[in-house]
């Protein structure tokens, strides 16, 4: 199949779909359109940043479209029809208006196995609940919160071990090739999707940042240690000490007894041991770094 014969318009917002955007873009084919959200003002600075799929679709000389509503863009749409969506991490909702402009519809890769984990956090999810297995999903997109058919699953067993970044490159990888194999087929016709079992799904929310607060009388240790790897970049993993401050958990493991002054018994009984933080200097360092700083203070 020439790669070049099909058009896709691209929606993308999220570091997890520049590896898709890049992959497609190295299996030549032809991305006509990159649709992703307006820059942001992000950091101390307030400056305007760019989503990194503008930056790569930029240098490929792709045209990049940031609408503040999809349907500002559906006439320019229609203008390249026929053409193929393909949709991954964008961060908003699609109106069934501006699926009904693509064909076959509008792929998504999605970073869980379907039905489980509906929503925008599959990822975290997986690893706060200590899953034993995750995946990847492609899917025809629909206006039901990933509710649409499937095309085809792929597994990643887990280790117990992943933080949220390495899970998310991890996915982003598995759903870049499972994509790229299928979508041949999906083009062509010989793949189709199937519907989901809506009785089996499962949902997760958008996480905020007063996720972020790690209480002992709720959580056992186990808990919150999967909370340390499964939050960390965003909302992370906060813990008050007794003068009042709060620090960033951003390593830490379990035991029977406490390892330094910083741990605390959580509602099991165990301690929750930190390994390495964020202090409220913002310097990252060691928790026996910390004590000797803390200590003198």
């Amino acid at each position: 199949m020439n790669n070049t014969s099909t058009k896709i318009i691209f929606f993308g917002t999220e570091d997890f779909s520049l590896s898709v955007l890049n992959g497609l873009i190295e299996a030549d084919y032809e991305i006509v359109a990159v649709v992703t959200k307006p820059d942001s003002k992000k950091g101390r600075g307030q400056q305007y940043l760019s989503p990194a799929v503008k930056v790569l679709a930029t240098q490929h000389n792709i045209p990049v479209w940031q609408p503040e509503k999809l349907k500002d863009i559906e006439d320019d749409i229609r203008k390249l029809a026929p053409v193929m969506g393909i949709l991954v991490s964008f961060g908003k909702i699609i109106p069934q208006s501006t699926i009904n402009l693509f064909t076959p519809g509008i792929i998504n890769v999605h970073p869980s196995l379907l039905p489980k984990y509906r929503g925008p956090s599959p990822i975290e999810s997986a690893i706060m609940n200590g899953d034993k297995t995750t995946g990847v999903s492609i899917m025809q997109l629909s206006a039901g919160m990933d509710a649409g058919p499937v095309y085809t699953t792929r597994e990643y067993p887990l280790k117990g071990n992943e933080t949220r970044p390495r899970l998310y490159q991890a996915l982003a990888t598995e759903g870049t090739t499972l994509l790229l194999e299928v979508l041949p087929r999906i083009i062509d016709g010989t793949l189709t999707a199937e519907p989901q079992d809506g009785a089996g799904a499962t949902y997760c929310r958008l996480l905020q940042k007063e996720d972020a607060f790690l209480d002992p009388a709720v959580l056992t240790a186990s808990e919150a240690e999967r909370h340390v790897r499964a939050y960390a970049g965003f909302p992370k993993s906060k813990i008050t000490l007794s003068d009042g401050q709060n620090i960033i958990i951003t390593k830490a493991h379990t035991d029977t007894t406490a390892q330094s002054p910083l741990d605390k018994p959580f509602k099991d009984g165990l301690y929750l041991c930190i390994d390495e933080l964020i202090a409220p200097s913002g310097r990252t360092m060691d928790a026996a770094a910390f004590l000797r700083g803390y200590t003198a203070a």
